[in-house]
């Protein structure tokens, strides 16, 4: 009996602990934004009401495409993972999973997430959800060991998700949808610049290029913060100006846009680890509050 419930209690373990495995493969907290974002472009489409079926469906397929572009991510970086601190306890930096077995969950989650996009909604979705994934796995990824203009490239990947939420009601790559994609697609640049600066020496160990300057850790990075997310403030007037919120929305864009540049200003003054801490932390307030902003105040 004693024995059975080692058995039991081993067995109990290790499933639990391959779970977890297949969970930091698939990094929840960024897939979650990830697809939160594609859900509020959903939701604001024109002639769309809230569909609790439908908002899993493209909750599920979404989670399931990021998860398998992150996994080829962690793939072809698994060497360079075990150099940085941060990623060292990986699946596979850390040998708990071989590559084979990854590359299995990523074409089931990553080819899975799309169809069902495609077969629930329509083609479209399905397309721009691929394209996401192969932007994100197989140009951005490797070229961030060659080129600081990784960054821009991942951009777009990044950006793609409110504009499959769109197409997804729509069918369409509509106005709305392109000015929710420019709106992430700015928000981007400071958010990773202020991450690679935090974590410069890791990436640096790795051989990874995320800063504007090969020259590392200069005022550059807070200039070109400032530059990009500038752009944020007018571009708040867009969803206003096209009628897809309203005047509530729209100062609550601005007001963030302000916070960003800001703290973006302050971290090229300052070029110290605190302040680009600022740009990060407000990176992750400014996203989630403008998109809920123009969703509550579409209404």
């Amino acid at each position: 009996m004693l024995q059975e419930e080692t058995i039991k209690a081993k067995w109990h373990m290790l499933i639990l602990g391959r779970t977890r495995d297949y969970a930091q493969l698939l990094k929840p907290n960024l897939s979650f934004m990830v697809v939160f974002s594609s859900v509020i472009g959903y939701l604001m489409a024109p002639g769309i009401t809230f569909n609790w079926t439908l908002v899993l469906i493209l909750f599920l397929g979404g989670i399931m495409v990021t998860g398998g572009a992150n996994t080829i991510n962690q793939i072809i970086e698994r060497n360079s993972d075990k150099l940085m601190k941060r990623t060292m306890n990986r699946p596979m930096p850390d040998g708990r999973m071989h590559h084979s077995e990854a590359w299995v969950f990523a074409i089931v989650t990553g080819l899975g997430g799309s169809f069902i996009l495609g077969y629930f909604f329509n083609p479209l979705a399905g397309l721009l959800s691929l394209l996401s994934l192969l932007l994100y796995a197989f140009a951005y990824t490797p070229m961030k060991k060659v080129h600081p203009v990784a960054v821009f490239i991942g951009a777009i990947p990044g950006a793609l998700p409110p504009l499959i939420g769109w197409a997804a009601a729509t069918g369409s790559i509509g106005l709305g949808g392109w000015v929710l994609f420019l709106i992430q697609f700015f928000w981007q640049f400071p958010h990773f610049w202020a991450i690679a600066w935090v974590g410069y020496d890791d990436y640096h160990n790795a051989g990874i290029h995320m800063l504007p300057s090969k020259d590392g850790k200069t005022r550059f990075t807070g200039l070109q913060c400032m530059f990009y997310s500038l752009i944020l403030i007018p571009l708040a007037v867009m969803p206003r100006a096209i009628g897809l919120t309203g005047n509530t929305g729209m100062w609550i864009c601005i007001a963030c846009g302000i916070m960003y540049f800001i703290a973006s200003m302050i971290f090229f003054i300052k070029n110290d680890h605190k302040s680009a801490r600022r740009v990060m932390f407000s990176s992750f307030i400014y996203l989630p509050t403008v998109l809920l902003a123009l969703f509550f105040d579409k209404l």
